[in-house]
């Protein structure tokens, strides 16, 4: 099970500040930016796989998954040093990586621990992963850099940043993933869709610490639901549907910003009008984005987000007993995703209260996911061990 350690580190993230030396408009922090540099890797890889590549999905999620781990734990290096020492150091520093981390990917099934160090130690491992994340680690780079550049014109080398960035993306244009974000406007559209979410801050009525934003947030449930269904022990194609709907799965709000959930319960209907507007858009300002055969994956990730679900043909149908269903139905663990979802809602309010930030929202708040959420069981899932780490 993952252990209480674990997640601290994971959402340690959103405390890292990136672009500190610059003038910036608006903080830019580790947590969304892995965010970003995940759904980016998504766009290149399906990209690539509509030209013939063969993607191992399942690496290119652990891979950004380690690579997460790995940054987290060289938090304190300027990325020139970071990139400096690992041209030099590259196996030293991932070894101390892999020892400080050892305890806590151990605690995890499915050998999980194994392959991070496979990943991170041996060069011909996941080749062809590790060229599309860093591919989407550059351009989500990019992403951040065009905002702040304007900020920055007279900050002294500032057009030699420019250019090392710009050559760093042009490394990548082998991929016809990389050549169609840069030329079409429409597919770049849809990254910087997914990245307008850094700027809507989560809990926003109230004063947290620290501040997550949806994006961030995406990506701790998009962990969560992936280990927890390795603990389950369930099929490739469950985990990748899981790991990539809980990454989209509050893509919506980009059109409807993030309504809490007491408000969209305390008027009868308003939580049916809120997902009819949702669902009327999302074809217009969303799925018009990507490509059309991309539509029923993306709508299948991102509508009744937490609902258990399967594919019948071309059709998204809601089940009750995905036990039922074999890898043939596609099957989404919506109900694993809620509660994923839920437990990130929790540790964020629970952190925030061990700053001692206190507020009837934040006590209530915890008070009421606990009571709803901590009892439930799924498999040999039992919720109760990792809402108790912070109760």
């Amino acid at each position: 099970m993952i252990t209480k350690d674990l997640i601290l580190r994971i959402f340690s993230a959103a405390n890292i500040l990136r672009w500190n030396d610059h003038i910036r408009p608006l903080n830019f922090y580790e947590l969304d930016k892995q965010a970003h540099k995940m759904i980016i890797a998504y766009i290149i890889a399906k990209f690539e796989e509509e030209d013939g590549r063969l993607i191992d999905w399942m690496k290119l999620i652990e891979g950004g998954i380690f690579e997460f781990f790995q940054r987290i734990m060289l938090t304190d290096l300027k990325p020139e040093i970071f990139h400096e020492i690992m041209s030099k150091k590259e196996k030293e520093l991932n070894k101390w990586v892999i020892k400080n981390l050892s305890a806590d990917l151990s605690a995890l099934k499915e050998n999980f621990d194994e392959r991070c160090t496979k990943y991170l130690l041996e060069s011909d491992y996941a080749t062809y992963e590790k060229r599309i994340l860093k591919a989407a680690h550059c351009l989500s780079t990019k992403w951040e850099f065009d905002i702040i550049y304007p900020w920055n014109s007279m900050i002294y080398d500032i057009e030699k940043t420019k250019q090392k960035i710009e050559h760093n993306v042009s490394a990548f244009y082998d991929f016809v993933g990389v050549r169609k974000l840069i030329v079409n406007k429409k597919y770049y559209g849809f990254l910087d869709l997914c990245g307008q979410l850094r700027f809507q801050q989560r809990w926003s009525h109230a004063f947290r610490v620290p501040k997550t934003n949806v994006l961030g947030h995406m990506l701790t449930v998009a962990i969560f639901a992936y280990i927890l269904s390795l603990e389950v022990g369930i099929s490739d194609r469950r985990r990748f549907n899981n790991f990539y709907s809980s990454l989209f799965h509050d893509l919506p709000e980009i059109l409807t910003k993030d309504i809490i959930k007491p408000v969209k319960t305390s008027i009868s209907g308003l939580e049916d009008i809120i997902k009819h507007y949702e669902k009327k858009h999302i074809n217009d300002k969303i799925l018009s984005l990507i490509p059309l055969n991309w539509h029923l994956e993306m709508r299948y990730f991102i509508e009744d987000e937490f609902s258990d679900k399967i594919i019948e043909g071309n059709n998204i149908k809601k089940v009750y007993n995905v036990a039922n269903f074999n890898n043939k139905y596609n099957v989404v663990d919506g109900s694993l995703i809620e509660v994923c979802d839920k437990l990130c809602a929790y540790i964020e309010v629970s952190i925030a209260l061990d700053y001692g930030i206190r507020s009837p929202i934040l006590t209530k708040s915890k008070e009421t996911l606990y009571n709803e959420y901590s009892n439930i069981k799924k498999v040999n899932l039992d919720f109760k061990q990792l809402f108790n780490y912070f109760h």
